[in-house]
């Protein structure tokens, strides 16, 4: 098994045992692990092999145990028995916007329908709107929902995307001939998802770039192989296609290839005002006097009189024109980023010490970093009482002597948002830290004006810097909590509270649109890890290809503010 079957074996757990009822401890730990396991940098099998399983954020004992088993076996019997206790295909039902565990178990038990064509026709038969708390509305909702289901697409998350582009890079990069190669489509633009894998190569002869491709470590079958193009499906069911194209053509064929759609139909359009045509091949000249051959990107952009666009601007949000007039922002970068304002430690569900994890984030540049470990209510994450925290305050101190000037610790934490819109510690106590990122984990499918409500509440409250993850989404398995989020945004720009984009793939939230919405807004946005081992803090680059993609630049940003900058906005909020 691989780390998406893993993971989606986790998120199985997870919803059968919250359609079973079962505290939502338990079902938040099992999504922690699926999580965890679909963002693993490595193979979750090397990790098995070296007695390494426990190093994994959120996955102790007992979940060590169930891969140990599901590795060993194939099966979980722990799984097996819950099956039996809760129909599986009841966590289908869970994609159904609007559709909540308890509102899922209701109809299970009272009317015994356990499959997804059931359902849509028992509502459509109006026979939904009898059982409790339910009435023609909720019918309407949920067949619109079902009606959406049929409208998404398989798609891939980055996190898993991205690290195989690169390993299929590699290996072509040492074939023989081979002059660049890069990933293209959606990929390059670093959507949160994307489909099948596009890869383009530069090289005269195809011939050895197609049999290295075609017998790469993992491919299951070959599903096409020509002299420019050869595609295959690996062991995970992902397909990957490569293009092969002499070095002379290589910029207008990545070009072409990384899209968008409109983003090309918007060049090709700007191409013909010029007496050109532009394709994948070269620039032609409308009037036949011959063709432009790009060897690189910048060439195409700069015959068409335009500086290169980045890639994760290529939407056709603006980005043309923005370029014709000189107005492209100089775009946030990795190396922009000195602070990392949510960061986990042992002292809740973090695998090291927070010396630890501070020399770790120091050796990756970082100036400052905040340890957030969760707050007392949120038992699976072991949340720390107030007690606790004072407990952990007097190891930040000595931890800061041994660290020196190297790295400022920040003395934080991840506040929950409770289902009932307070926050789960007092203000005397939230005043009283460095930083306070207030989260929701709990009951995200709250009616979009209650939920709305409790990330209100907190981002008014004086004492919260920072909103972490703001929708609670988990991709590709957990929708966002359904924000009204103009209502968010406008909240967040009068209080000057700061929204978090989370750069792990499995959340990548806020996500652009909205982020980019905050910028025309003055919203400060926070880039941070939510890192609960060393390997999670090398996620950054994720997150800041969301902050690219909402045209957000340095100063944007309060993790790239000096040090001086960023203290004193802290110490100003109280």
């Amino acid at each position: 098994m691989d780390n998406r079957q893993l993971s989606d074996v986790f998120t199985l757990i997870a919803n059968l045992s919250e359609i079973k009822g079962e505290i939502i401890y338990k079902t938040l730990a099992y999504r922690k692990a699926s999580e965890s396991l679909l963002g693993l940098g490595g193979d979750i099998n090397q990790y098995w092999k070296e007695g390494r399983l426990e190093d994994i954020p959120g996955v102790g004992k007992a979940i060590s145990e169930k891969i140990d088993e599901l590795l060993s076996t194939g099966k979980l019997e722990f799984l097996e028995k819950l099956k039996k206790e809760v129909p599986p295909s009841l966590a289908d039902w869970l994609q159904v916007p609007g559709l909540g565990p308890k509102k899922i178990a209701l109809i299970w038990k009272e009317l015994g329908l356990t499959t997804l064509p059931e359902l849509e026709k028992a509502a459509r038969a109006g026979k939904l709107r009898g059982l409790p708390g339910m009435g023609e509305k909720s019918e309407a909702q949920i067949l619109a929902g079902i009606e959406s289901l049929a409208h998404r697409s398989g798609r891939l998350p980055l996190g898993q995307a991205y690290p195989l582009v690169q390993e299929i890079i590699a290996a072509l990069l040492k074939v023989p001939g081979v002059k660049e190669a890069s990933p293209a489509g959606s990929l390059r633009r670093m959507r949160p998802t994307v489909g099948d894998l596009d890869i383009l190569v530069a090289a005269q002869d195809s011939g050895p770039v197609m049999q290295a491709f075609t017998t790469l470590p993992g491919v299951r079958r070959v599903l096409g192989h020509g002299e420019t193009k050869s595609s295959v499906e690996f062991t995970s069911g992902v397909r990957a296609q490569v293009w092969v194209h002499p070095p002379e053509r290589f910029g207008t064929a990545l070009q072409y290839a990384t899209g968008s759609k409109d983003h090309n139909v918007r060049l090709r359009e700007l191409a013909l005002t010029q007496g050109l045509s532009l394709s994948e091949h070269a620039l032609l000249r409308t009037d036949g006097s011959g063709e432009i051959t790009c060897a690189t990107e910048e060439e195409v952009y700069a015959d068409l009189g335009l500086p290169w666009i980045p890639p994760e601007l290529r939407e056709d949000h603006g980005e043309v024109q923005a370029a014709k007039a000189g107005k492209l922002p100089k775009l946030i970068e990795l190396a922009d980023i000195h602070a990392d304002m949510q960061v986990h430690s042992n002292w809740s569900d973090g695998k090291l010490s927070m010396l630890e994890m501070a020399r770790a984030a120091a050796k990756r540049g970082m100036r400052i970093i905040a340890f957030t470990d969760h707050s007392v209510s949120l038992g699976v994450a072991n949340g720390l009482s107030i007690e606790r925290h004072t407990e952990q305050q007097q190891e930040i101190e000595q931890a800061q002597k041994v660290l020196g000037n190297s790295i400022r610790i920040l003395h934080a934490t991840e506040v929950e948002i409770k289902a009932d819109g307070t926050l789960d510690y007092p203000d005397e106590f939230l005043a009283s830290l460095d930083l306070v990122l207030a989260s929701l984990h709990t009951s995200l499918r709250q009616p979009r004006q209650k939920v709305t409500e409790r990330l209100i509440n907190a981002i008014r409250n004086p004492n919260v810097d920072i909103i972490g993850h703001p929708t609670g989404r988990i991709i590709p398995d957990r929708e966002g909590a359904d924000l009204d989020m103009p209502a968010v945004l406008a909240a967040a720009a009068e209080s000057g509270v700061a929204l978090e984009i989370n750069a792990h793939p499995a959340r990548l939230d806020l996500d652009d649109v909205a982020a980019r919405r905050a910028r025309e807004l003055g919203i400060p946005i926070s880039i941070n890890t939510d890192a609960h081992a060393e390997a999670d803090l090398d996620l950054l680059h994720f997150g800041v290809a969301m902050a690219r993609r909402a045209w957000l630049t340095k100063q944007d940003v309060i993790n790239c503010w000096p040090s001086d900058k960023l203290l004193k906005w802290l110490k100003q909020r109280g």
